[in-house]
């Protein structure tokens, strides 16, 4: 790409695309951009599971060796209530990880959170301080 500007031409680096939509080398999204695209598509199916409303999930981290798969999830209720939700799950390979995380989101939901609350992990970037570590929940089950 060239500007000109006051008679000077100068390149400039290319725009990146927006984020979860850059491709790999063949055209494809690599295993954490599908983990993302995939946790984002499955806002209707969190929403039934919970008997919401709605829902959106709103920050979706996939996981590596050093850091832990996470999803924000904020589920409105027939009452116009708000319910802002973050779930942490294993690390690992986003390719691994996807298929149990999202089914541990689902089963969460549904379960009406039943159990003695150990599950819950303070976690300052959470709404309330305080995070769903699933593998933690699922142990507990």
């Amino acid at each position: 790409m060239e500007t000109i500007h006051a008679g000077l031409r100068r390149s400039l680096p290319p725009v990146p695309r927006a984020a979860g939509t850059a491709p790999d080398r063949d055209g494809r999204m690599d295993a954490g951009q599908r983990f993302v695209a995939h946790l984002r598509g499955a806002a209707p199916e969190f929403a039934a599971a919970a008997g919401a409303q709605s829902a959106v999930v709103r920050e979706v981290v996939p996981p590596a060796r050093h850091r832990r798969a996470r999803c924000r999830v904020v589920l409105r209720d027939l009452d116009g209530a708000e319910r802002d939700l973050t779930f942490l799950g294993p690390t690992g390979s986003p390719a691994l990880t996807r298929p149990g995380f999202d089914a541990d989101i689902l089963r969460w939901l549904a379960s009406g959170h039943a159990g003695d609350g150990s599950w819950l992990v303070p976690d300052p970037e959470a709404s309330g301080g305080t995070a769903i570590d699933l593998t933690a929940w699922r142990t507990t089950g």
